[in-house]
């Protein structure tokens, strides 16, 4: 049987996979494992969501099951997944729950658990919860049931904490910033312009089903035409659920994550704000990203493909900034997980610091071509054991030298391998990249 938790807590169709009844038995179990062992008071927990329709259902779902078994439920109402970590921090809560399918389509939705502190729960725990699935328990009764309050200054504790940590102010630059009808449109805006920033707001209007349809950081086309339209300094892209920030500079030129990272970390280096001047990336980063850094002076961590386990890197060596190519980024000094609001404020304040544009920023470094190609339907459990493969792998290494690289990874959730290859040049890369995968066709098909 497939584990039910992903790689970002349970998602699915909601009404279909992520039913009422699987978010108040997910909840149930939630409670008995993560408010095990507390003793002598009643357990707390902070619910928020993003603007889903299906949030609606699934909250009341979440909120019943958790009362039920006991615990007092702070709702929060519609808030960056972000603020809901950092709010069950600041509540001292025991843990957190957060209804979003961040940057999936409005039919889809997710529950996801934080821990005291607000900090993504380990695997075991995961586990755990999923073994306590359909397991009967003791509801509470009487005096012993959880009550349910409405935290309504959620979103002005999330927006004083992000401010609180900006490094200068915005004043005189002008930004666009597409909310992608998500959990961002209440605090995005408002905090930017408190930074000091002249905002144009663009995908605010969230209606419970047009999320991320056409906007935010997965659809950057309107962000691109605002920013040129408007004339502004950059443009500002999150997620639904506003972990992630995409930007593009005044030209409408996508600035991704990788290059987030290089300005953020070139940054902190020079204000002796990084930690053991590290930074933390996937496998998946350009490697223009770590050539970057090598002339920057700063060390790059690689982990496995996910901000998970950038995170677990980070608190393991004690490293403040790392994060993905997809926007990803996670401020440890202030975050405990990817903020798209606190990413977008930060590198704003670089620009303003040092009076520079968006796009001489992003020349801290070059990013090389890279292509992927995803080849379906072959055994991925072989990868690592295929002579044929690691021959072709060798031979294509042998040609790129220390200026490409290549990475073949076998999908976590399918069954095909990514083959990706960096190069030089676009046609050298695609050339490459066709080549392998045509081995891994042959190999393991």
């Amino acid at each position: 049987m497939a584990r039910l938790f992903g790689t970002d807590g349970v998602r699915g169709v909601a009404g279909k996979d992520l039913t009422a009844s699987l978010a108040l038995e997910l909840s149930i179990a939630a409670a008995r494992v993560l408010a095990a062992g507390i003793g002598g008071r009643r357990p707390r927990a902070v619910v928020g969501r993003d603007p889903r329709a299906s949030g609606e259902f699934l909250e009341a779902a979440v909120v019943a099951g958790l009362a039920s078994t006991g615990v007092d439920v702070v709702r929060v109402g519609v808030l960056p997944t972000p603020a809901v970590a950092h709010l069950t921090g600041e509540l001292d809560a025991d843990f957190g729950v957060m209804l979003s399918a961040s940057h999936n389509p409005a039919p889809d939705n997710g529950i996801k658990f934080f821990a005291r502190g607000g900090h993504k729960l380990e695997d075991a725990l995961e586990d755990e919860i999923e073994g306590l699935l359909g397991v009967p328990s003791t509801p509470a009764v009487g005096n012993g049931v959880g009550r349910v309050t409405d935290a309504s200054d959620g979103a002005e504790r999330y927006i004083a904490h992000v401010l609180a940590s900006v490094p200068h102010r915005l004043d005189g630059l002008k930004v666009v910033v597409d909310c992608a009808h998500g959990a961002s449109c209440g605090v995005a805006p408002e905090a930017l312009r408190r930074a000091g920033a002249e905002v144009v707001a663009i995908g605010d209007g969230p209606d419970g089903y047009n999320i991320n349809d056409g906007c935010g950081s997965t659809h950057l086309e309107a962000l691109q035409e605002a920013v040129r339209l408007h004339g502004a300094d950059a443009g500002i892209a999150n997620d639904g659920d506003a972990d992630r920030c995409l930007a593009v500079d005044a030209e409408g030129n996508v600035v991704d994550g990788d290059q987030i990272l290089a300005i953020l970390a070139a940054e902190a280096k020079e204000e002796g704000r990084l930690a053991e001047d590290t930074l933390v990336v996937t496998v998946m980063s350009n490697l223009g990203l770590k050539l970057a850094m090598e002339r920057e002076g700063i060390a790059v961590v690689e982990t496995a493909v996910g901000d998970r386990y950038v995170l677990e890197e980070m608190r393991r060596g004690g490293f403040t900034l790392g994060g993905e190519q997809s926007g990803h980024v996670i401020l440890l000094d202030h975050a405990t997980t990817g903020d798209g609001v606190l990413t977008g404020l930060h590198l704003l304040a670089a620009m303003a610091r040092r009076g520079q544009g968006l796009a001489e920023l992003a020349k801290v470094m070059t990013r090389l071509p890279q292509v992927l190609v995803n080849v379906p339907d072959v055994d991925k459990s072989r990868v690592s054991e295929s002579e044929e493969l690691a021959a072709a792998v060798r031979e294509a290494e042998a040609e790129l030298g220390d200026s490409g690289r290549v990475l073949l990874r076998p999908s976590g959730t399918e069954p095909k391998v990514r083959v990706m290859v960096e190069a030089p040049e676009q046609e050298q890369a695609a050339a490459v990249a066709e080549r392998l995968a045509g081995v891994v066709r042959s190999a393991l098909g």
